[in-house]
């Protein structure tokens, strides 16, 4: 190894979760850049790694991120980690990454845990789509105007939290969203590992008092789609209807016409039984 980057993901919590590669990538580079050493030093004791690290974290300045890619470009390998999970991802390792493509310094991702997917798989909430907003600022007017930003988005958005911070960040949530469904994930792969799945509201109440501790991720449920204002349902049922007259069942067409307006298929579908008595 020699000249590169290595994007290592650690443990967010089962210390099982790393992986052998992980581990041998820590052994093998010249040296590895941290979140907080006092907290990668534990892990590397554990695994009796010795390299020796240097630090890098939000507060580091351009000229720490420039000696760490004067020493790549040199021909040292160096691996970047975060206290926890996938670096780089909500992470100032993500300008450390820009600036070895800037000098066209080779990056590669020995990949581990990450809190993000883990919550999203185990939220009980629509996957196929989402956004992962990071952090929310704790600016008062730019956390609310980044929650404006996502009034009408319709997929899944997963936020990052600290227990501190929950109860103002559900409070906020609610006064912005609604009663949308949201499911708090703490702790993951701890021993205390915790899903609660329930609605904003509900949320508030329970939780309002900060009893609740942990490492969150927030997993919150995404606005309705939205129907065209240009459509109509008598207009989506005629759309339906000439799908049918091209051969389509009413089921398929209703299906076709929901899909292209908005409205809800059954609402079509039943329309069209009721006028033409179509039976699909």
């Amino acid at each position: 190894m020699s000249g590169m980057l290595y994007v290592v993901g650690t443990p967010i919590g089962n210390l099982s979760d790393f992986s052998p590669r992980a581990i041998e990538t820590l052994k093998s580079v010249d040296f590895i850049a941290a979140e907080d050493t006092r907290v990668t030093i534990k892990l590397l004791n554990t695994f009796e790694i010795h390299t020796p690290m240097v630090s890098y974290h939000k507060f580091s300045t351009m000229d720490r991120c420039e000696e760490i890619c004067d020493r790549m470009a040199a021909g040292e390998s160096c691996a970047i980690v975060s206290d926890a999970g996938m670096p780089c991802i909500s992470d100032p390792g993500e300008r450390l990454v820009q600036h070895c493509a800037e000098r066209g310094i080779t990056v590669c991702a020995v990949p581990g845990p990450t809190a993000l997917t883990t919550a999203l798989a185990l939220s009980g909430l629509p996957t196929g789509r989402f956004t992962f907003e990071g952090f929310l600022s704790v600016n008062k007017p730019g956390r609310m105007e980044h929650l404006q930003s996502l009034l009408r988005e319709t997929r899944t958005m997963v936020f990052y939290e600290a227990p501190h911070k929950l109860p103002n960040t559900l409070r906020d949530l609610y006064k912005t969203f609604g009663n949308r469904r949201i499911s708090l994930v703490r702790e993951l792969t701890k021993v205390h590992e915790e899903v609660i799945r329930t609605t904003l509201e509900e949320a508030c109440r329970l939780y309002a008092d900060g009893n609740l501790k942990g490492e969150f991720v927030l997993v919150l449920e995404g606005a309705p789609p939205e129907k065209r204002s240009e459509e109509t349902l008598e207009g989506a049922v005629d759309l339906a209807r000439s799908r049918m007259a091209e051969g389509l069942s009413a089921a398929a067409a209703a299906k076709e016409a929901a899909q292209v307006t908005g409205f809800k298929k059954g609402e079509i579908y039943r329309q069209i039984i009721q006028e033409k008595g179509v039976l699909s």
